[in-house]
C-alpha cells in the first residue's frame, strides 16, 4: 500500500461527498441529513411494512443511541411509529407512517432528478465507463466476486475513429516496435471508411467493456464478392475476455449476411493471437512472403476464408 494510493482514495471521497452534497445541512435541501435520509429510505425498501429497530441498526452499522435519537425524532413528526414485537415484548418495531412515506418518496424523486443532472453532463461513452467503474468499486470493496465483464459490440461515434488509429499506432509502437509508417497506413484505412462506406457492404465495430472502449475491426469491400476483414486489435487490458473472437465473429457474420461470396485479410506472422482467432474462424493462409515494412523485417501473410 502506497501512500499515493491513500491520498487518491481519500481525495476521490472528498470530491465525490461535496459533488453530491452530502455535507450540507439539508440532503438535496430537505430537512433531512443523509443519515436521516438513509433510515428513510431503509424503512421503505423493507419487505415487510414493519422492520425490527435492531435489524435496521445493523444493517446501517448506526449507533444505537444516534439512531434512537432520529427515529425519536421521525416519531415527534409523525413519519413513524414504535411498536413493541409480539413475539418478543423486549424488541421494538418500527414502520413509515403515510406522511413519513411521501417524506421518503420525496427524497427518492430529488436524488433521481440529482443523478439524472450529473449522468446528463456526460457522454454516452463517459457514462458507461463511469457506470462500470462504479459497479468495480461496489464489488471490490463490498468484498464480493466480480461478475464477468460484460462485452458490448457497438458502431464506431464521434470520436472512435480517430481513437482507431491513435491506439494501433501506440499499441504497435509498445509491443513491436513499428515506426509511423504504421499509423500512417491505419490512418488512411480509417479515412477511406470515413469517406466512402457503404452501409450495404461495409461496417465496423467498437467493442467496450464496462463501458470503455477496448477494440475494433472493420469489413470493407475488396472488390467484387470479396469482402478484407481490418483493424482487429484489442487492448491489453481487455485481452483474455473473448473481446477478440467476438469482433472477427460479428465481422465474418456481417459479410457472410451482405452476400459476400469469401473475406481475405492481410497480417503477419508475429501476431500469432490474432492468428489464432483467423484459423478459429475458419480463416486459412493463401500465401506468405518476408520483406521489410514499419521498420522491421517482417513475414506478411494472406488468409482468405470461403463462405
Amino acid at each position: 500500500m502506497t501512500i499515493e494510493s491513500v491520498a487518491a482514495f481519500r481525495g476521490f471521497n472528498r470530491f465525490y461527498t461535496n459533488l453530491i452534497g452530502v455535507l450540507r445541512a439539508g440532503l438535496l435541501d430537505s430537512p433531512y441529513s443523509l443519515a436521516e435520509a438513509r433510515v428513510l429510505y431503509e424503512l421503505a425498501a423493507a419487505p415487510a411494512r414493519m422492520l425490527d429497530v435492531a435489524e435496521l441498526r445493523q444493517g446501517l452499522d448506526m449507533d444505537a443511541g444516534y439512531l434512537s435519537r432520529i427515529l425519536g425524532r421521525f416519531e415527534g413528526d409523525g413519519l413513524v411509529v414504535r411498536e413493541r414485537s409480539d413475539a418478543d415484548a423486549r424488541k421494538q418495531r418500527i414502520r413509515l407512517t403515510d406522511a413519513g412515506r411521501t417524506a421518503q418518496a420525496e427524497l427518492d424523486q430529488r436524488s433521481d432528478a440529482q443523478a439524472a443532472a450529473l449522468l446528463g453532463a456526460v457522454t454516452d461513452m463517459d457514462r458507461r465507463r463511469l457506470i462500470g467503474a462504479m459497479s468495480a468499486i461496489e464489488t471490490i470493496l463490498g468484498g464480493g466476486t466480480a461478475s464477468a465483464p460484460t462485452v458490448v459490440l457497438r458502431p464506431p461515434g464521434p470520436g472512435d475513429l480517430g481513437w482507431v488509429v491513435q491506439r494501433h499506432g501506440a499499441l504497435y509502437a509498445t509491443e513491436y516496435g513499428w515506426n509511423g509508417d504504421f499509423e500512417a497506413m491505419v490512418a488512411r484505412i480509417v479515412a477511406d471508411y470515413a469517406d466512402s462506406h457503404d452501409p450495404r457492404w461495409d461496417r465496423a465495430w467498437i467493442a467496450e467493456v464496462d463501458g470503455e472502449p477496448v477494440g475494433s475491426i472493420f469489413c470493407v469491400r475488396a472488390g467484387g464478392d470479396t469482402a478484407k476483414l481490418r483493424l482487429l486489435f484489442v487492448e491489453p487490458k481487455a485481452r483474455g475476455l473473448g473481446v477478440g473472437g467476438r469482433l472477427v465473429e460479428e465481422c465474418v457474420r456481417f459479410a457472410r449476411g451482405a452476400g459476400y461470396r469469401d473475406m481475405v485479410l492481410f497480417t503477419h506472422d508475429i501476431l500469432t493471437a490474432a492468428r489464432h482467432l483467423y484459423q478459429r474462424a475458419g480463416f486459412e493462409l493463401d500465401h506468405e512472403e518476408r520483406k521489410p515494412a514499419y521498420g522491421h523485417d517482417l513475414v506478411h501473410q494472406n488468409w482468405r476464408k470461403v463462405f
